[in-house]
């Protein structure tokens, strides 16, 4: 049965309509698809309509004239189509590349190139380079396979699917404790690189290929690995799932746009881990729903330091080129017997700049390791006493690793921290504490800004969340430290941050 939309609208906003039927739609432009959405599952209520924003991606384009349809993904069947303006252009919408290629988003609402837009003459560098690092698997003793969405498409329809964008590949590790198939994955890595591939790595047992293409064109290929333990099958990206190891060897092939690839002995089964039972209708709105169980145990063996990286680690400068008054005010308090200064989620860097230009041996530490590039080639122009370093702080391991490192430092040593302790969690601030606590001990200190009332400037650039400030000193002093410094100042920082308080912690 095909789905129904009634009172359809369409305006610069979005999309806003009547349906009671939940299937994936195709937002079309002028024939051509740019993006998918799910009727219900996707979109918000408003009275008794449903709406939906136009993806961020997308806006760009969006000014001009354009023949827009609403079509039944599966059924393949227009349930509405008008020609529409937006924007106060007056040319037909192209969502393109700078050279003219069409543009659409993936399942992961991305602006890509999408298959659907290629011929068999651009998917045939795509094809070599499967082979090619197929090949390279197996030379290193790795039986590796056409995995997630090139599985997929391969099983299905045998050809690449139309609203996928890059290729996967994966394999399954002979060993069954995660360190070995760490250790594996380790070798691999050195074996594709002494063979001449660039390999980018993701995790502990997943990378990136990087394979050169004919005319110069770099094409990078991820290699997913897993392993099977206690009659589960964990492989990198999101399944953990029952599974038989009959089921992946011996390995068996798949055609693919008209080529032979290795595959999986029963491809079904692998894709109805991944995808679940209904992995035969096509999705291209499809959403991994991961159980936390799967995650936890991917992130504690293999994912390790990029756990939460994704989460504010201090807030950047509104002028990057200025330092901060916190950092003066640390510079004023610190005399120089002061060997180092670690400033802890340094963002940009440019307070570790400004403390080198004093005349201080100076550390910055982030884990958004871009943003402080433009001030180390900076400090390194200069000749300044400063060095850069990458560190997560939601992830223990990273943590204790960098401690360990900057514990080497000539003391006495003094650690900042602006606007870090209140973008953490409880487990990122005990981090962050942790790390102060070796850094600070003789002679040193700990020196914070937080913001400590909820008013907040409408015009916050961070993502700062005030902290009670009791609860803080309490949550120092279960690591030891001694407060020995507080004030608080009724103003606005350019964090964009109100209220906030600054202390001075010690350690015996």
């Amino acid at each position: 049965m095909v789905a129904t939309m009634q009172d359809v609208r369409v305006d610069d906003d979005g999309i806003r309509f009547s349906s009671h039927d939940d299937v994936v739609v195709d937002v079309t432009f002028d024939g051509r698809r740019v993006w998918s959405f799910w009727l219900q599952r996707d979109t918000a209520g408003r009275g008794g309509d449903r709406e939906i924003a136009w993806p961020q991606p997308l806006r760009r384009f969006l000014d001009g004239a354009t023949r827009l349809a609403l079509v039944d993904h599966v059924a393949d069947a227009e349930l509405y189509a008008a020609e529409v303006a937006l924007g106060g252009g007056t040319g037909r919408i192209a969502v393109q590349d700078r050279k003219g290629r069409p543009l659409g988003l993936d399942k992961s609402n991305r602006l890509s190139r999408l298959f659907e837009s290629r011929d068999s003459d651009q998917v045939a560098p795509l094809m070599d380079a499967i082979d090619t690092v197929l090949h390279a698997l197996d030379k290193a003793g790795i039986e590796g396979f056409v995995a997630y969405g090139t599985l997929l498409g391969a099983y299905r329809d045998g050809r690449l699917i139309g609203h996928d964008s890059d290729a996967d590949l994966g394999y399954v590790s002979r060993h069954s404790h995660p360190v070995d198939v760490m250790l594996e994955s380790f070798a691999l890595q050195r074996t594709l690189v002494e063979m001449g591939f660039v390999v980018t790595r993701y995790s502990g047992i997943a990378v990136k290929v990087h394979v050169p293409e004919a005319d110069g064109s770099i094409r990078g290929l991820d290699v997913f690995g897993g392993f099977m333990r206690d009659g589960m099958l964990y492989l990198m990206g999101e399944v953990g799932a029952p599974f038989e190891e009959s089921w992946i060897f011996p390995r068996g092939t798949v055609e693919l746009e008209g080529r032979t690839f290795a595959a999986p002995a029963h491809p079904d089964r692998l894709l109805a881990a991944m995808y679940g039972e209904g992995w035969r209708v096509p999705d291209p709105a499809y959403e991994f729903t991961t159980p936390d169980s799967t995650r936890l145990r991917l992130n504690g063996w293999f994912r390790g330091i990029r756990v939460g990286q994704g989460r504010g680690m201090g807030t950047r400068e509104l002028t990057p080129d200025e330092p901060s008054g916190f950092v003066q005010w640390v510079h004023g308090r610190c005399d120089a017997s002061v060997g180092t200064v670690v400033d802890v989620g340094c963002g940009y860097g440019t307070d570790v700049v400004w403390l080198g230009r004093q005349g201080r041996s100076a550390w910055g530490m982030d884990a958004h390791y871009k943003s402080y590039v433009r001030m180390r080639r900076l400090a390194e122009a200069e000749d300044l006493p400063v060095r850069f370093r990458w560190v997560n702080l939601t992830e223990q391991r990273s943590v204790l690793d960098a401690a360990a490192d900057l514990s080497r430092l000539p003391g006495p040593r003094v650690l900042t921290a602006r606007h870090v302790l209140d973008t953490l969690d409880r487990a990122g601030r005990d981090n962050v504490l942790r790390v102060a606590r070796v850094l600070a001990r003789g002679g040193g200190a700990f020196f914070c800004q937080v913001q400590v009332t909820p008013d907040r400037n409408p015009e916050s650039h961070g993502q700062v969340s005030p902290l009670d400030l009791d609860d803080l000193l309490q949550v120092i002093a279960a690591h030891g430290g001694d407060a020995a410094h507080v004030e608080t100042l009724n103003e606005t920082d350019a964090a964009g941050a109100a209220n906030i308080a600054r202390l001075m912690v010690t350690w015996k």
